[in-house]
């Protein structure tokens, strides 16, 4: 190379420092197109719809009930039961924790009859059921984060795995042989192309949080979490969003957290999220289907209800987004992978729960704002993104669930992409 000539690998090395690698280098695009194609499904439902107003108020609660809280990506990592370690490890718990994060509701009317997970002497159901059973194997010696293990079917027999999630209750895990089949086919394709680790996974992507979602999507089924509305393919891909927020938020957005497009991840379409813009005034159901999620009745996977219900949450999100950074377009201006929390039932101030309820009421929302400007004015300013809205909707959801304090059940859908 003659001295006049640019070093290609400088050269890229600035590229990626400014951005500017719109494609990375495994061909994959970076658009995922699930706020695109959440877009159509709202233009185009009949049985969910919007309320713009409650949507606009929403944004402002959200947004100052967030500042408040301050949330920080080290949230994460201050459970008890999420894993400690900043390596390779942890990627490979999030991995396993994510791929069978669906679908534990219960049908079982008597709470205490319920699926739950014993560990250290407490009992954890939900979410945190599942973490709960993937420590516990772990402390018993089962590598259950293990991909080749999942191959070794007699190492990993539906047995073992039936004691990996086994209950403290008589009701076992729902879809436990659906989890298994899960465990199965990524841990033939992590061995087969991945070299038998998802952080593979992560070096392919190169940065990029939609190019990861993209692959997860198209190189393990059961992340493919697609459906037909009104005769077009709409993507989800919920858990494989999620996925990437964990890692996002766990290593603090840096290593293998580290996504210079983590904007493009959007709401994570699921049965709570729904449920708190429903609450909030935001999403309203025509009569039909009002009356089917208030008799507690399944709606299938793939209908066009869930669809509208998952889609139309996905968009209203969105619109919250842009309403804040509308109303504080300062918010723009810092980095968003300073501040967000876990996905999970994080421990929630009765004054939050109070304010996000107050949906209706402006007078007492600023009359409690007025109270707190001497406290907060001086407040550092946290970022907004889609993730972390979805965030505070579902701990605020799980917290009014807890209080019994819900307007409405959550939609009943039984499938492994939520």
């Amino acid at each position: 190379m003659s001295d006049d000539e640019a070093d290609p690998e400088l050269i890229a090395l600035l590229r990626k420092s400014l951005g500017l690698d719109s494609e990375p280098a495994t061909g994959r695009p970076a658009e995922t197109k699930v706020l695109e194609n959440a877009q159509y499904i709202f233009d185009n439902s009949i049985d969910v719809a919007l309320d713009p107003s409650k949507t606009k108020q929403a944004a402002e609660t959200i947004w100052r009930l967030m500042q408040e809280k301050e949330y920080s990506t080290q949230t994460w990592s201050d459970h008890e039961l999420h894993p400690q370690s900043k390596d390779e490890s942890t990627v490979n718990f999030i991995f396993t924790m994510d791929l069978l994060n669906f679908s534990f509701w219960s049908d079982e009317p008597d709470e205490s009859k319920r699926f739950v997970i014993e560990y250290h002497g407490k009992t954890y159901s939900g979410y945190w059921s599942l973490v709960a059973a993937l420590q516990r194997a772990l402390e018993e010696d089962i590598p259950i984060t293990t991909p080749s293990f999942w191959l070794d079917e007699e190492q990993c027999s539906e047995s073992v795995l039936k004691h990996v999630f086994r209950s403290a209750t008589e009701e076992e895990m729902p879809l436990l042989r659906e989890r298994m089949q899960c465990l199965r086919e990524a841990g033939q394709v992590l061995c087969d192309v991945y070299d038998g680790s998802f952080v593979n996974c992560i070096y392919e992507a190169n940065n990029s949080a939609g190019v990861l979602v993209n692959l997860l999507a198209e190189e393990f089924a059961c992340f493919r979490d697609e459906s037909i509305f009104h005769g077009r393919k709409v993507r989800f891909y919920k858990r494989a969003q999620i996925l990437v927020a964990d890692l996002w938020a766990c290593f603090n957005g840096q290593s293998f957290g580290e996504f210079h497009d983590i904007d493009k991840v959007t709401m994570f379409a699921d049965y709570r999220i729904p449920q708190m813009l429903h609450q909030l005034g935001c999403l309203m159901y025509s009569p039909p289907l009002d009356s089917h999620i208030r008799s507690l009745k399944t709606i299938p996977s793939g209908s066009t209800w869930e669809a509208e219900m998952r889609g139309t949450s996905i968009w209203c999100v969105e619109l919250i987004r842009r309403e804040i950074e509308r109303r504080h377009p300062e918010v723009k201006a810092r980095r968003i992978s300073t501040s967000i929390p876990n996905r999970a039932e994080t421990n929630i101030t009765n004054g939050l729960d109070e304010s996000i309820q107050q949906k209706g009421d402006q007078s007492q929302q600023h009359s409690r704002q007025n109270s707190r400007d001497s406290a907060t004015k001086q407040a550092p300013l946290f970022g907004v993104n889609a993730i972390l809205i979805d965030f505070f909707l579902y701990d605020t959801m799980k917290k009014l669930e807890l209080e019994k304090q819900e307007s409405v059940p959550h939609h009943r859908t039984r499938s492994i992409w939520y």
